[in-house]
């Protein structure tokens, strides 16, 4: 699968990984050029939050949430489907949850468990939220895209509440024009589903796909783009996940803003002497 965006795609195929393109220019050479060729066309940039914006959960597990979320549904629902039993992911759970309400609707499951599964996860975010650090060099980065001209907007998992938060106490809430969180009551609405991709570009209207481009740090992200027809970036300090994106079709993977800062920068224009 390859994330398609044609203004980068008729100009540079080469795979940004390890080798040579059919120039002879080496990986090192080519992928400055494509992150740079992909910033310049972009209009609009759309951020991840957890991962490229701030680290939101700081190492901690979100078991403890999932545990409560099981605790919560098995009072009101009793038995629990194996999948939902198995999960210990906050965010994961709740596609397995709103499975189980679907095909067991009709015996009587109160749906309100689903909305209520979502508040435990946002209770959690905003817990995070507080204490969450920037991602190394974010505000550098965020400076760098609107001084080109760039409109900026959020896509994420997380709840838009807990996002809005972290902005305000960081000083970005008026960096971004549009924060598109997680559907309280449709959580298969979640990337890799493009929704909220869809949602962040209706909000930056007029703005299209082949002029936008996702900085994300998972596969999930990366599918949400692709399916959206939009650029993708991915940003990972973790060499395995880097490859992964690599392999899956990410137009360029950086572990540091610092990258992104140096290819929003204007070209520089040698002058012979006179």
């Amino acid at each position: 699968m390859t994330a398609k965006n044609p203004t980068l795609d008729e100009t540079d195929e080469t795979d940004g990984t390890h080798g040579t393109d059919d120039s002879g220019e080496t990986a090192e050479t080519t992928e400055p050029l494509r992150l740079r060729r992909l910033l310049d066309t972009a209009r609009t940039v759309l951020l991840d939050f957890d991962g490229p914006v701030c680290d939101l959960f700081g190492g901690r597990s979100t078991r403890p949430a999932a545990l409560e979320i099981k605790a919560m549904a098995r009072r009101k629902w009793n038995t629990l489907d194996p999948a939902v039993e198995a999960c210990d992911d906050s965010h994961g759970i709740l596609h397995p949850l709103r499975d189980m309400l679907d095909r067991k609707r009709d015996a009587g499951l109160d749906p309100a468990v689903l909305r209520e599964a979502n508040d435990i996860v946002t209770r959690y975010e905003y817990e995070c939220a507080g204490s969450a650090e920037p991602a190394p060099g974010i505000q550098s980065l965020l400076d760098s895209l609107l001084g080109r001209g760039k409109r900026l907007a959020i896509v994420t998992n997380n709840a838009e509440g807990p996002v809005r938060r972290f902005l305000e106490l960081h000083g970005m809430s008026r960096k971004f024009e549009a924060v598109c969180g997680r559907d309280p009551g449709e959580p298969r609405r979640m990337k890799p589903d493009p929704a909220s991709v869809h949602r962040a570009l209706r909000a930056l209207s007029p703005t299209s796909p082949a002029h936008a481009v996702m900085i994300g740090d998972q596969l999930t992200d990366l599918r949400a783009a692709v399916s959206a027809g939009v650029g993708f970036l991915g940003y990972s300090t973790e060499p395995e996940r880097a490859r992964l994106l690599r392999c899956a079709g990410a137009h360029g993977v950086v572990a540091s803003h610092a990258r992104l800062v140096t290819a929003c920068a204007p070209p520089q224009v040698s002058r012979s002497r006179p």
